[in-house]
């Protein structure tokens, strides 16, 4: 979008946007006020609430010499402080003004004002000239206009270019989320921008942040909380209220939250099976100003969506009960760890339901978090974390629908101890071995694509699910590869008509040797022992990226395609990861 652009702008004929309130016109005026174009006068940069629209040649000389409205141009307009417009300059010619300038602030400090309102020496030599002619007004807009062109390339083309090619992918993300927005605001409006209530059109988007724990962002540690200015308690509440139009989430408010105003979702994770359910129905709670809902989706395809929605639409079964004895051998297998014993949880849960404040918690939990570390190796934390996660959802599940004379005290207290537990548990640490790599290759042809906008139809017929899972986590049975002749099929269709150096070599390496060496990450490998198939999708993908990093120094081609060829990419990333994942594994 941005090259396209690059290729586009300097066709702009900015003498001809002589009309204020145009996208261009409004552009160039706030792009001069946004870098700081200074005063006149003064020198100093005036108030935003004290700026006048400055004609440089005065409008009474342009009607007098000049045809139509050629005066008005945007390339002949700048920002200046209202006392110096109105009651300094008037209706004097520049080489009038301007002697008088040099005169009270020097010809190198005048110099410098005029440059930040991209006047060039060249054009302020233009504007001196006495007698001022017609011609002389043509020859300072030309400049003008080549000097502005310069400035909008290096102010926002060369250093959006400049940037890590991961924060352009994300640039370009957030402007297709605001030309999608201006798009569902206008046909929500019916192209009537002045249905829109006042008391928003006034008003600054601001964003709300939701996600769990603390982070590094800007060199510092940064909680919600911290970000929001306000307690995270809060945040379901003030979405509802002025300014706040977009809540950004990472994993919190995918389930539970019930907030009839939310209308659009902008997705960038995977999503599959019950969390894609459960995240994209947030919309679909009623309101009566509320018609539709709308979503873009920078990660999924169609088909994952509605395979997720289809076992829910209708009337879904059951197909067996949840078995609470498995509780009991979950149980067992987490007391096997020795990562707590029973007077960490009695002395936690004791304190935790007499009202004590956190600071008295964590020192129990970071006892506990100690012993993970040391005792465990990577394989017994992954196993244990799962496991305890398996408690909480199996008993967090059974505990809403057992009678009170099958409830097992020490369950209660185990699910209490583990809910705290459990966010402390550092994941297992991984060497980032991409790094460095994407910033050295030439990604100037990434942009986001835009691939459908339709509407998902789900089929009108029953579904059956499975009961809670119960079990922790574990390796999974082999998965039941694609057959060879279908993968390489659509290999063909797709992308034949790339021209490969080898492509027996690259037919190889997509069929078997990419997928077998994804298959035996070990990061992979243990988020798919968690059976989350979310966030294994997650590992598979940085997976991949080791894998492909691996490739380049020996199969550069290949590399290139994946780097630069988003539809490459994404059928690659699905393929390879459809080999390697079952999703019913353990």
């Amino acid at each position: 979008m941005i090259l396209e652009f690059k290729s586009r702008f300097r066709n702009l004929d900015l003498r001809k946007e002589t009309r204020r309130g145009t996208s261009v016109y409004n552009g160039v005026f706030n792009l001069l006020v946004l870098q700081g174009a200074r005063d006149w006068m003064t020198g100093n940069v005036p108030q935003h609430d004290d700026l006048d629209d400055h004609h440089i040649v005065p409008a009474s000389w342009g009607g007098k010499n000049l045809a139509g409205d050629a005066v008005h141009t945007i390339l002949n307009r700048t920002p200046l402080s209202a006392e110096t417009n109105r009651h300094v300059i008037n209706d004097q010619l520049p080489n009038e003004y301007l002697p008088q300038m040099i005169k009270s602030n020097g010809e190198n400090n005048v110099r410098a004002i005029l440059e930040s309102h991209f006047i060039s020496p060249s054009a302020q030599a233009i504007l001196l000239r006495d007698p001022f002619t017609p011609d002389d007004f043509e020859e300072f807009i030309t400049e003008r206009q080549k000097t502005l062109q310069e400035a909008i390339e290096n102010l926002l083309i060369k250093e959006r270019l400049d940037l890590p090619p991961q924060m352009r992918e994300l640039d370009e993300k957030v402007e297709q989320i605001e030309l999608a927005l201006r798009k569902t605001v206008l046909a929500t409006l019916d192209g009537d921008t002045d249905k829109l209530p006042q008391h928003i059109a006034q008003k600054v988007n601001e964003r709300i942040v939701a996600f769990s724990g603390e982070h590094e962002y800007g060199g510092e540690k940064v909680t919600e909380a911290s970000l929001n200015g306000f307690p995270s308690s809060q945040i379901a509440d003030r979405i509802q209220e002025d300014p706040y139009r977009f809540l950004i989430c990472a994993d919190k408010f995918q389930t539970g939250y019930d907030e009839p105003l939310l209308h659009t979702m902008y997705v960038d994770k995977p999503l599959s099976s019950i969390k894609a359910v459960q995240t994209l129905s947030r919309l679909n709670r009623a309101h009566p100003q509320k018609h539709d809902v709308f979503v873009l989706d920078f990660l999924n395809d169609t088909d994952t969506i509605q395979n997720a929605f289809d076992r829910y639409y209708r009337t879904t079964i059951l197909s067996k009960e949840t078995d609470p004895n498995k509780l009991h051998d979950l149980k067992s297998d987490l007391d096997g760890y020795q990562v707590y014993g029973p007077e960490h949880i009695d002395e936690l849960v004791k304190l935790y339901l007499d009202g004590a404040d956190r600071d008295k918690l964590d020192p129990i939990l970071d006892a506990c978090v100690a012993v993970y570390n040391e005792n465990l190796d990577e394989d017994g934390q992954v196993y244990f974390k799962g496991k305890a996660k398996a408690f909480c959802r199996t008993y967090g599940f059974l505990g809403s629908i057992l009678p009170p004379s099958y409830k097992v005290p020490g369950w209660e207290k185990l699910s209490i101890f583990l809910n705290f537990l459990i966010p402390k548990l550092p994941a297992p640490k991984e060497e980032d071995l991409s790094k460095g790599i994407l910033e050295s290759i030439d990604m100037d042809s990434y942009r986001v694509e835009k691939q459908a906008a339709m509407q998902i139809q789900l089929a009108d017929e029953n579904a059956e699910i499975d009961p809670v899972p119960s079990g922790g986590g574990g390796w999974k049975p082999e998965p039941e590869l694609d057959r060879l002749s279908n993968i390489l099929k659509t290999f063909n269709d797709q992308f034949g008509n790339i021209s490969w150096n080898d492509e027996d070599r690259v037919r190889k390496l997509i069929t078997e040797e990419i997928p077998a060496k994804v298959a035996a990450d070990k990061a992979y490998q243990n988020a798919r022992k968690q059976g989350d198939k979310g966030k294994a999708r997650i590992e598979h993908d940085a997976a991949l990226l080791r894998v492909m990093v691996g490739l380049l120094k020996d199969d550069t081609e290949l590399f290139k395609q994946y780097s630069d060829n988003a539809g490459f990419k994404r059928w690659l990333a699905d393929t390879v990861f459809g080999l390697t994942f079952e999703e019913d594994a353990a």
